[in-house]
């Protein structure tokens, strides 16, 4: 039997996506990420148009001190090895997306409703370039196409027009092209990355007094797609 290539993605096991997914859902509130959620935002920043920091990233993750060092350590070391194994899976065509799971007449389910809500969080992130980028060129919009749709479906994104509810095949081809869709989408800003106006607009937009801002959304609807 061959060995794995060293090149291959460290991602975390099971043990560790259940260990993580405990800590989140033993802290969560509200409108906090749970796995399949943190896992979309991170997933976004991947493939996004510039580097999002860590800094900027885990106060959407982590709302609560930890209990002591230790669990802290753990933590963050766990979301850093995952934050890590996003590039690295799509690098070698290997990245699946986290998903969610309800409860359905049928039984148990999938649904890309939290991977859709931290996805469309980390686009917020670096909204301005995201917005005028989508605005100014169809083809990328194009691109997300998929993730759009399983976004409006599941009242994550509002939608100008009214749309029908995808279904159950048109629901699993969609979560199918998440990988190929994530891939197109980081080639494209990396043979398109951001002009010079465009960093100075996300620039200005960084050094606003902090009431100008934008409120990220919060109530599962974002504002990177009009």
């Amino acid at each position: 039997m061959n060995n794995a290539s060293n090149d291959w993605p460290s991602s975390l096991d099971d043990s560790e996506l259940d260990e993580l997914d405990r800590y989140l859902r033993a802290h969560a509130e509200g409108d906090h990420l749970l796995l399949d959620g943190v896992h979309g935002l991170l997933s976004a920043l991947a493939v996004g148009p510039i580097l999002v920091t860590p800094e900027e990233w885990l106060p959407e993750v982590l709302h609560q001190p930890f209990a002591d060092e230790d669990e802290g350590n753990r933590v963050l070391a766990l979301l850093a090895k995952l934050n890590d194994s996003i590039e690295a899976e799509l690098d070698v065509d290997a990245y699946e997306p986290i998903l969610g799971e309800i409860d359905t007449e049928m039984g148990p389910a999938l649904s890309a409703a939290g991977w859709c809500e931290g996805f469309s969080r980390g686009i917020d992130l670096r909204a301005t370039l995201w917005e005028k980028r989508l605005a100014d060129d169809p083809s990328l919009m194009e691109l997300l196409g998929p993730v759009m749709a399983l976004a409006v479906d599941e009242g994550v994104l509002n939608a100008d027009a009214e749309f029908e509810k995808l279904s159950d095949d048109e629901y699993d081809e969609c979560l199918a092209q998440l990988p190929a869709v994530l891939g197109a989408v980081s080639r494209y800003w990396q043979e398109n990355p951001a002009t010079e106006a465009e960093l100075e607009a996300l620039a200005r937009t960084a050094l606003a007094p902090e009431d100008e801002h934008p409120a990220p959304p919060r109530q599962r609807s974002g504002h990177w797609v009009h």
